[in-house]
């Protein structure tokens, strides 16, 4: 084909898809502007209010004197939405996630109440938590073991594995197939290295977009990867507050204290000292496990 030809067909290309709304996912978002994938390419776009990685949308493509851009038109309804509501004001962080991997380590040692936090954040956003036990190995102690125990117990996937030695994380890999997933762990957690090494990109260097955007820091990123695995890296998701929730969603968290609350003798049992409560004598049987009972206490009255 020469060259000529080439440029006509490019031409009429263009002004097909230019005439036609298309439909994309922010897979990069930067402080002012996001790229979006399409079927028919990537393009900058501005960012529009609450737009967050994730996102699918509806946009114009538009040419400009360099090179086509992106004119978003429309966020498309969202099946979930992970965000954080401080003074009245609620900042969005990722969307359309299917799965919260909840990353615990024997050290710096990951607390019952910061996976907890997340189960319930998880629940209450239309998202599945899974746990993954990282570092195994380091050496774990008894109460450490008994921990992650737990949440075997009250059938949360817990996968074991090694970001640094690459320990089972073919099993990891496995499990998040056809999903999409965020990660989320304290600082030490190894929540960057487990991430890098599943995607095969360092993502400790923090790279400038040198073909899209706006020259800006990436704030978050969306990596695709083959088995259809999507994979959401979103800095500044660590630890988090409740109190943006009503008190009586706390419960959809606890699966097994919501199960026992449906045979408490009062439908607003308080589950700590009225009379005919399930939930306080699961407990002293054995049924509910003291460490999630408390901190279901906890967040219900933060």
């Amino acid at each position: 084909m020469s060259s000529s030809l080439l440029k006509i067909v490019r031409l009429v290309y263009f002004v097909l898809i230019m005439q036609k709304v298309q439909t994309g996912q922010v897979i990069e978002f930067y402080s002012n502007s996001c790229l979006v994938k399409t079927k028919v390419g990537k393009f900058s776009c501005i960012a529009i209010k609450n737009i967050v990685v994730g996102d699918f949308v509806e946009l114009q493509i538009i040419q400009d004197s360099k090179k086509p851009l992106g004119k978003i038109l429309k966020i498309k309804k969202r099946f979930s939405c992970l965000s954080i509501k401080n003074l009245n004001k609620e900042k969005f962080f990722a969307a359309n996630i299917t799965h919260i991997g909840i990353l615990v380590s024997p050290k710096p040692k990951t607390s019952s109440e910061f996976i907890d936090k997340w189960i319930v954040k998880a629940r209450l956003s239309n998202i599945e938590p899974f746990i993954i036990n990282n570092k195994i190995d380091m050496k774990s102690d008894k109460e450490y073991l008994k921990k992650i125990n737990i949440y075997e117990d009250i059938n949360i996937k817990v996968i074991n594995c090694s970001a640094k030695y690459g320990d089972n994380i073919n099993e990891l890999i496995d499990f998040i197939k056809n999903k999409c997933v965020l990660f989320i762990g304290n600082s030490g957690a190894g929540k960057s290295s487990l991430t890098s090494k599943i995607i095969g990109k360092n993502l400790k260097i923090n790279n400038l977009s040198n073909d899209y955007g706006v020259h800006t820091t990436s704030i978050s990123s969306l990596y695709e990867l083959p088995n259809s695995i999507k994979i959401i890296d979103s800095p500044g998701m660590r630890d988090i507050e409740l109190i943006e929730y009503p008190k009586e969603k706390i419960i959809f968290g606890f699966d097994e204290i919501l199960e026992c609350s449906k045979y408490c003798k009062f439908n607003d049992c308080n589950h700590i000292n009225n009379e005919g409560c399930n939930v306080t004598k699961s407990l002293s049987d054995g049924v509910i496990n003291k460490s999630r009972y408390n901190n279901f206490i906890k967040f219900k009255n933060l």
